[in-house]
């Protein structure tokens, strides 16, 4: 793949989430009865930092847990035609049921993993709704799907790839688009 261009740094990253976390604040009223679910591997740590800016503002700490949806994809047997799937984790320690979850993901694109995240969430319990926040939209929807909270709208083709690199996963902050070869 040729790099195109870095879309987001890390202020803008940061500026990004500040952002996310008044909208989310803003909408619910206060913190309340939300719950903040990331999908993992990188909504998992943006959800953290979300929750650390909603600290700040509403000065309470509001729950979170994390998601690995691998066994609720669609395409699974497509993803795993050479090896068993394993069995991840769904690591929520709070009863969700009647609360608000918002499932925070790095990049909404054909809303397949959504789809998949929000199956996990209702194995889990009964919120009373479930809301989207994602640092990047990049369209292409494939599924009726959208966020309720976006860091970026990024138009993308289909030959084009985003990738995110976050500091607790990849060791920097940065958003960039790519060329598939």
């Amino acid at each position: 793949m040729k790099k195109k261009a870095d879309i987001l740094d890390q202020p803008a990253i940061n500026r990004a989430l500040t952002r996310i976390a008044h909208e989310i604040v803003e909408k619910n009223k206060g913190v309340d009865n939300l719950v903040l679910v990331g999908v993992k591997t990188r909504g998992a740590p943006l959800t953290k930092r979300l929750q650390e800016k909603i600290k700040q503002i509403e000065e309470v700490t509001v729950p979170v847990g994390e998601l690995d949806i691998t066994l609720y994809r669609d395409d699974l047997e497509k993803a795993y035609e050479q090896e068993d799937p394993l069995l991840k984790s769904v690591d929520i320690d709070t009863n969700i049921s009647g609360k608000h979850v918002i499932l925070i993901d790095d990049v909404l694109y054909t809303g397949r993993t959504i789809r998949a995240a929000m199956d996990a969430v209702m194995d889990t319990g009964r919120p009373s709704a479930i809301q989207l926040g994602v640092l990047v939209d990049r369209g292409h929807r494939e599924l009726p799907i959208r966020a309720d909270y976006v860091g970026k709208n990024i138009p993308t083709s289909e030959q084009e790839v985003v990738v995110v690199h976050l500091k607790e996963t990849d060791e920097k902050d940065q958003v960039s688009i790519y060329e598939k070869n």
